[in-house]
């Protein structure tokens, strides 16, 4: 039997857990290891990358920063997601603000120790990340467009820290990264179109609350196409070996959700799409683990 006070300390873990949405961050270092393993250091034995000293501390500190971004977004968002997100929202309020601001400050703090142990570009960019991170949080979240722009950019940041420090430039990266961006901006608008109601009471001027649910749906529709092209590349202009699996799975997903996009009014109905969504992004990462397993085992 636990005592009362490992009972306390226990909801007080999930609690912060649930606010820095430990479940995303470890996707998020899985996702910059296969990265690094299959695209960005193709040509590196795998037991070289997985060891490398310096990309550990790379992902390291990206979880950190992305870890202390979920907190300060909670903690700007916490009256919105009274209403958009009560049950995960009466979770998190288990720690209180101050409680969150201190290990906000102690993550980016970890942070920027942790890239200064790689190079002083390092420090620079999670410094830039950070800011730029909490600037989203505190005023560009609310703005049409700009909002949802920066927040695909910021999603995407960390993996063009370990791009940068492989300075691998071949172009098959920069239209995955393109895919990746048209996929995070749908989620995102999507998420836009779910929370609407906790938007207007909050006054977050998003694109759904500032051009109406038909506009928002148009331009989900005009991403879900451009997806087309970066498609169609990495199908037939470069070697993506079995991960065309992915593709054309995600192809069908995509014809699913704007059908069922242009019939959906509720919540509910939102959430599904976004769902559909994060199963996109997600099952993308693990289908890297595809592109070519007979070059991974001769470089072990």
């Amino acid at each position: 039997m636990l005592s009362r006070r490992q009972k306390h300390i226990l909801v007080k873990f999930f609690s912060l857990f649930s606010v820095v949405r430990g479940y995303n961050i470890l996707i998020v270092v899985i996702a910059q290891y296969l990265t690094a393993v299959y695209i960005l250091a193709h040509d590196i034995p795998v037991k070289q990358v997985v060891l490398d000293l310096n990309l550990l501390v790379l992902v390291l500190a990206s979880a950190a920063t992305v870890a202390g971004g979920y907190i300060i977004n909670s903690f700007y968002d916490s009256e919105k997601d009274l209403i958009n997100r009560p049950i995960k929202s009466r979770l998190d309020r288990l720690v209180s603000q101050n409680t969150k601001l201190s290990f906000y400050f102690v993550l980016n703090f970890i942070a920027v120790i942790m890239a200064s142990y790689v190079s002083f570009k390092a420090v620079m960019f999670f410094s830039i990340y950070i800011f730029g991170i909490w600037f989203y949080s505190h005023k560009l979240k609310k703005m049409p467009f700009i909002g949802n722009l920066t927040s695909a950019v910021l999603t995407i940041t960390p993996f063009f820290a370990i791009f940068m420090y492989y300075k691998n430039f071949e172009t098959v990266i920069f239209v995955h990264a393109i895919f990746l961006f048209l996929m995070i901006s749908m989620r995102e608008l999507t998420k836009d179109l779910e929370n609407i109601t906790g938007d207007i009471a909050q006054g977050y001027v998003t694109i759904p609350v500032a051009y109406g649910e038909k506009t928002s749906k148009t331009l989900l529709t005009i991403l879900a196409t451009l997806t087309l092209v970066p498609t169609y590349l990495l199908l037939y202009r470069f070697k993506v070996g079995h991960m065309y699996y992915f593709f054309y799975l995600s192809f069908i997903l995509l014809l699913i959700f704007l059908f069922m996009l242009w019939k959906s009014r509720t919540k509910i109905q939102y959430l599904i799409l976004h769902n559909i969504l994060k199963f996109i992004i997600l099952a993308g990462v693990f289908s890297i683990l595809l592109i070519d397993v007979s070059v991974i085992l001769n470089r072990i």
